[in-house]
């Protein structure tokens, strides 16, 4: 029976579970198929489930990319109790209320791994802490964070991404549990760090959009991303992340992919307002993690007195407080001094 006991654990390690049937969750589960592992991709609504299951893709949200064979859609919370490693896939503020209703569905000692990039509205708090307080004391949890497009890794395209746990012999093992023939995975202990990056870039795409909306031109963009990324270096350090995470893919990279590129959700919300939308009508419907994150980063920064005036400007931008024209003038007319990071 023992026998039998451990290898039921074993094959529960290679079962991953995905919370969440937007484009980024079945992305995740595309890719952990494609690594070999077996893969519920659970849902919220049960007809757009059964809908995903016959039609064998997420035609609403990933149109054109087909279900890997190794993926089960399900609506039925009891499938998440077979899966050793679950992937919570949804807006980061909304974390708090779906990890709290599905945590008794979830497997003892079943590792979390967060993919949400923000910060918690209200309590100005890291993913990793609002995992802390909801999961029972001790409960595995890691973050996912770096470049990578859903509709790239969904087709298997190459793609290099972090996920980082204070263990860092978990970090090591996840890595290389949900590691494909496309999707790589580099694993860290500064989980600060990541989640620093993952959240600060949304914010700042936004304005990398504006620029762009706006006309300044290539030459604007390329100063604003590279002073971004020094607001994101001084705010990560405060925060206790390490240069060196920033200087990775879940820092550098992302914040190159999510402010240079109309794919991204907050480039293309940023170069909407740029263009004289309003927030609402640059939003379009959609969710903007950055617009909900700018104003808890802009707090985080003043509480530790840390400058970051392109987010400040942002989260003026965004909650009609200041024009983009003064923002822009704001900025342009800080006073010169040496560049530091």
């Amino acid at each position: 029976m023992e026998a039998d006991m451990k290898s039921g654990t074993q094959r529960r390690d290679e079962v991953v579970a995905v919370v969440g049937g937007g484009s980024w969750g079945t992305a995740l589960a595309n890719a952990a198929a494609a690594a070999g592992r077996p893969v519920t991709l659970w849902m919220r609504d049960p007809e757009a489930a059964a809908r995903m299951e016959q039609a064998r893709a997420n035609e609403r949200y990933l149109p054109g990319v087909a279900l890997h064979p190794g993926v089960r859609a399900t609506a039925e919370a009891a499938a998440l109790a077979s899966a050793g490693t679950v992937l919570l896939v949804v807006p980061a503020q909304t974390l708090r209320s779906v990890l709290a209703a599905l945590a008794p569905s979830l497997a003892p000692g079943a590792a979390v791994v967060l993919c949400a990039k923000g910060i918690e509205r209200g309590s100005d708090a890291f993913m990793s802490a609002v995992a802390a307080e909801v999961l029972p004391s001790g409960s595995p949890v890691a973050v996912l964070s770096g470049p990578s497009f859903a509709s790239d890794v969904a087709r298997g395209l190459p793609t290099a991404v972090t996920l980082a746990a204070a263990d860092g012999a978990l970090a090591a093992r996840l890595a290389g549990l949900l590691s494909g023939p496309a999707f790589r995975l580099y694993h860290t202990d500064d989980v600060r760090g990541v989640e620093v990056g993952g959240a600060g870039k949304n914010v700042l795409a936004i304005a990398a959009g504006i620029v762009a909306g706006r006309g300044l031109g290539e030459s604007a963009r390329a100063a604003l991303i590279a002073r971004a990324f020094a607001e994101l270096m001084r705010f990560a350090r405060a925060c206790g992340g390490r240069a060196e995470t920033l200087m990775g893919l879940s820092g550098l990279g992302d914040l190159v992919l999510t402010a240079s590129s109309p794919q991204s959700r907050n480039f293309a919300f940023g170069e909407r307002l740029g263009k004289g939308a309003s927030p609402e009508e640059a939003a379009g419907g959609k969710l903007v993690e950055g617009a909900f994150t700018a104003q808890a980063l802009v707090d985080l920064a003043r509480a530790r007195e840390v400058e970051m005036p392109v987010a400040e400007a942002v989260a003026a931008v965004v909650a009609g407080a200041l024009t983009v024209d003064a923002a822009m003038t704001g900025l342009l007319s800080r006073p010169l001094k040496a560049e530091t990071a």
